[in-house]
């Protein structure tokens, strides 16, 4: 018989983030506990959708984790374990195992966690991805510089976005790199860098099948930004144009080739100048950052936080149905500011739909019906921002909260 009580949801991040599917759990009549670092007590969580929070110290092993939700277990019958952030994923996926509770295993989770994995799994499933080597054997690497002309770049295999990636213009620079990386170099993998425009497709999963996606182009590719610093845009690309059809047809395949089954993803295609073919860099099982959701959300209704939870709440019963959504554009302008809380109030064409307010960051999530207009106001606006806003920091070999 049906169990009556409602589902308990533990949901694990150790960023701030996550806030409206922890509301839209709740919503739905749902248990919500929440585990987070201590360092962020005071953070903004949706403490009235919150039955508990645990906070854990930093550093602390994968082996306490477990054994600390297990004995949390005794007392808390836990039906989902979601980890809110990408760096929280294998925590719990552990988890789900130790406890056999449904969700992702340790094996598919490092397929949106391990850039070797997925690459390796992409190109199994015919997927077109860069010329890639896995780092370890030095004989194999050889090889590959001989025949596979540069640059490069050299990826740490477990982290987000374009944080700690070097590019490497003759063969002679890597191995020093890899001297200095020692016994680490394993966790890298060495990848031909291809110029060309850098696009993401925002998913929402449900039974493997990309039952929503939205197409976006980024102004300039994430690794420049963050790399050499400026203004971050994206932008949703023309409904129905060559690039959306064939970049929802690639996200389509890639989705089952990793072997999602419910949940978001987002996922990023560079279009080369080379060839003009799109080719696979990276997925990732979470909402994107840099405030894509809500760039989702103005141009289609859709929120991809609020999808998850619905999705993961369904649990496969065959209940879930995506909202309507509408097929307009937005775009995202972000940088970080000199100043502590910078004014764009004078940013105040009618297509500005949400102004960002976050320390030391100037931002605007803008709206339109007219796919043009998007893009022609991000250009103004970006050059703009490097005059009035624009600061720059070192790039971030580690990611901050």
């Amino acid at each position: 018989m049906p169990d009556p009580r409602p589902l308990t949801f533990l949901c694990i991040t150790t960023y701030e983030k996550g806030q409206e599917f922890m509301r839209e759990c709740k919503r739905q009549g749902c248990q919500v506990i929440l585990l987070t670092a201590e360092k962020l007590r005071d953070a903004d969580w949706p403490r009235e959708s919150l039955d508990d929070t645990f906070y854990l110290p930093e550093q602390i092993a994968l082996a306490d984790t477990v054994q600390a939700v297990t004995h949390l277990a005794r007392s808390r019958k836990i039906d989902r374990i979601v980890a809110l952030d990408e760096y929280d994923m294998e925590t719990a996926a552990t988890l789900r195992e130790h406890l056999r509770i449904p969700g992702m295993g340790l094996t598919t989770m490092r397929y949106f966690r391990d850039k070797l994995a997925m690459r390796m799994r992409a190109l199994d499933r015919d997927v077109r991805v860069p010329d890639f080597v896995p780092v370890v054997n030095h004989a194999d690497i050889r090889y590959y510089l001989d025949h596979v002309r540069g640059p490069w770049v050299l990826k740490p295999r477990q982290e987000a976005s374009a944080i700690g990636i070097k590019k490497i213009d003759a063969a002679a620079e890597l191995w020093p790199l890899l001297e200095q990386l020692g016994d680490q170099q394993s966790s890298f993998v060495l990848e031909k860098f291809l110029p060309g425009d850098v696009y993401h497709v925002d998913s929402v999963v449900s039974e493997s099948e990309a039952v929503f996606s939205n197409v976006s182009r980024y102004g300039k590719p994430p690794m420049n930004v963050a790399q050499g610093g400026g203004i971050f845009t994206t932008f949703t690309v023309a409904r129905g144009s060559t690039d959306d059809s064939a970049l929802r047809a690639i996200n389509r395949d890639l989705i089952a080739a990793l072997g999602l089954v419910r949940g978001v993803a987002h996922a990023e295609f560079i279009h080369a100048h080379a060839d003009g073919e799109f080719y696979f860099l990276e997925c990732a099982a979470r909402v994107g950052g840099a405030y894509i959701n809500e760039m989702v959300e103005a141009a289609t209704g859709i929120n991809l936080w609020r999808e998850w939870a619905r999705i993961e709440i369904a649990g496969g019963d065959g209940s879930y149905q995506l909202p309507p959504a509408r097929e307009e554009y937005a775009g995202v302008i972000l940088s970080l500011a000199r100043q502590d809380d910078p004014d764009t109030s004078a940013y105040n064409d009618p297509e500005v739909y949400l102004r960002i307010k976050k320390h030391h960051h100037a931002g605007l999530v803008l709206r339109s019906p007219d796919p043009r207009r998007i893009p022609a106001l991000l250009e103004g606006y970006a050059r703009r921002f490097v005059e009035e806003f624009l600061a720059v920091e070192p790039p971030r070999d580690k990611p901050t909260a």
